[in-house]
């Protein structure tokens, strides 16, 4: 169905071309559209919606009837009589005709999408839908999810749209009220590396829109249009794991996920054994600053210990000493890398289960 506000601006641009007035109501006689008051009119449109008639003049009018498949949608009527607004009254009717058929099959496509991304159609069904939507079924595409700090903001989806508008082969939807969804074609494009640039430009826009804490993530490269519900599942994991162990960043891409995707999809009971076996009950939120400032700058210069003391302006055997105080607290030598793997580890999954509890 097409919205009010867009038959408005369509008549009001044919008005400004054909210099006629016009008016859109529905079988009815209720206003739907007008460039001038013609609800005199009301009583008329009601007849002529009754009577067998596509087009006729009454009381000095044009009406037309405008149909959505087989029923009757609307009734144009066109501001007065003779062979030139006759004609310019048919062609409106024929633009708005013309409108219906084009959001109607947005719709369906938007419809086909959403419980495509669901998993919602078995695969006879995907094939057969995309064919009469003229749909390809083989293009390269990848599912982007747009999240911002207050859920979907009602600008977000439309200004989604137009960072997307130059071609017609993306589809922009959403599946739920907090993100707007991607289906990016990636046809044309030589490397998926790419798409960090359409993306970049398009947090810059909704940030400078004033909608606030954006971020964006997709999932992996599919190439057959049934495998778009794996790419959206990917880019929603990315989301999450995102906002764990990536909250520095406002993009995250699924294959950067690394370790963390992995943690993300254990169990807490497993977790918390897990902590227990390495800290002996405690938690890292126990250590104090500067224990904690020590161990993140180690990992952060690769286990070296010049270059950890040189970044936190201390002598290195202040350095060696926090760590071997450390390793009598935890049983944990992080200069060595099995042990320092495991820490890490250890950090990232304490990181993962206060995520989860506080989302519960």
């Amino acid at each position: 169905m097409i919205s009010n506000q867009i038959l408005q601006n369509t008549i009001d641009g044919l008005k400004g071309i054909a210099r006629v007035d016009l008016c859109v109501m529905d079988p009815d006689g209720k206003e739907v559209a007008s460039t001038a008051d013609m609800s005199k009119c009301a009583g008329s449109v009601v007849e002529f919606a009754a009577s067998p008639a596509d087009s006729q003049e009454i009381q000095g009018y044009q009406y037309f009837k405008i149909h959505d498949d087989l029923s009757l949608e609307y009734v144009l009527i066109a501001g007065g009589a003779g062979e030139d607004i006759y004609i310019i009254g048919k062609m409106v009717a024929f633009q708005i005709q013309s409108l219906l058929v084009a959001y109607k099959e947005r719709f369906d496509k938007d419809n086909f999408i959403k419980n495509l991304l669901l998993d919602n159609l078995l695969l006879v069904d995907i094939y057969s839908r995309a064919k009469k939507l003229h749909i390809p079924l083989d293009d390269p595409r990848v599912v982007i999810i747009v999240e911002s700090q207050n859920g979907r903001d009602n600008n977000a989806l439309e200004l989604t749209r137009s960072n997307f508008s130059s071609t017609t082969k993306d589809f922009i939807t959403a599946v739920d009220e907090n993100n707007v969804i991607v289906v990016k074609n990636l046809s044309g494009m030589d490397n998926v590396k790419e798409l960090v640039t359409p993306v970049r430009k398009l947090v810059s826009s909704l940030t400078k829109n004033g909608i606030k804490g954006v971020r964006v993530a997709y999932g992996t490269v599919v190439n057959e249009l049934k495998e778009v519900s794996r790419s959206f599942k990917e880019a929603k994991m990315a989301l999450d794991v995102g906002k764990i162990f990536f909250d520095d960043r406002d993009i995250v891409a699924y294959s950067e996920l690394g370790i963390g995707r992995l943690i993300y999809q254990l169990p807490i009971p497993l977790c918390k054994m897990f902590i227990k076996e390495i800290f002996d009950g405690k938690s890292p939120d126990d250590f104090d600053d500067e224990t904690l400032t020590t161990i993140y700058s180690f990992f952060e210069n690769n286990l070296n210990v010049s270059e950890t003391s040189r970044q936190l302006f201390i002598h290195r055997n202040t350095l060696v000493y926090r760590l071997d105080k450390l390793q009598k607290s935890t049983g944990l030598n992080l200069r060595i890398f099995e042990d320092a793997i495991t820490f890490k580890i250890a950090l990232m999954v304490v990181k993962y289960m206060k995520y989860m509890e506080s989302n519960d």
